[in-house]
């Protein structure tokens, strides 16, 4: 598969899998780690670029595809540009999870588990965090937030908003 630059078969820039894949010496141990990097360039897994690593790495795409569907850090399909996880775990549920997640989904318009057309936001649900004495907690980009309320998550929101307009302006 000789791919060109931004191929729309591969989903990405084919120069960019090959830097990843150069980066990690092509080795077929590397595999979850030369995922994660072509996740990093585009936010998602594209189809195209599974199989292209899979015939570069000489390995079954089945293998590769099933490596990207087992871990929930992978997403097959186009992510925002800010992940916004709301954890729903006992604590933060008692503590008023359920309303900021519907403060969330009201400010961007859409509803846990979807991205908006316009590429800025996914929003999720997670289990637990692991940070329950702060809850409850929003996690956006890596990012933790804790002790927040509808008010303060609808702040965030449109700060990230903001900063998304700054940048393409």
């Amino acid at each position: 598969m000789s791919q060109t630059a931004s191929s729309p078969e591969l989903g990405m820039d084919a120069a960019a899998i090959q830097g990843i894949l150069d980066r990690h010496g092509r080795a077929r141990s590397a595999i979850i780690a030369i995922l994660q990097d072509v996740q990093d360039e585009v936010n998602y897994l594209p189809e195209g670029a599974l199989r292209y690593v899979a015939e570069q790495l000489d390995v079954p795409v089945s293998k590769v595809h099933s490596l990207a569907t087992f871990y929930r850090a992978f997403s097959l399909e186009p992510r925002g540009k800010h992940v916004i996880s709301v954890c729903t775990g006992t604590a933060c549920h008692v503590r008023g999870a359920v309303k900021i997640l519907d403060a969330i989904e009201r400010e961007i318009g859409i509803q846990a588990g979807e991205t908006d057309e316009q590429l800025l936001f996914t929003l999720e649900t997670v289990n637990c965090l692991g940070a329950c004495a702060l809850g409850p907690v929003v996690v956006v980009d890596g990012e933790y937030h804790g002790k927040m309320t509808g008010a303060k998550t609808v702040r965030l929101v449109k700060s990230l908003r903001r900063d998304g307009a700054e940048d393409a302006g």
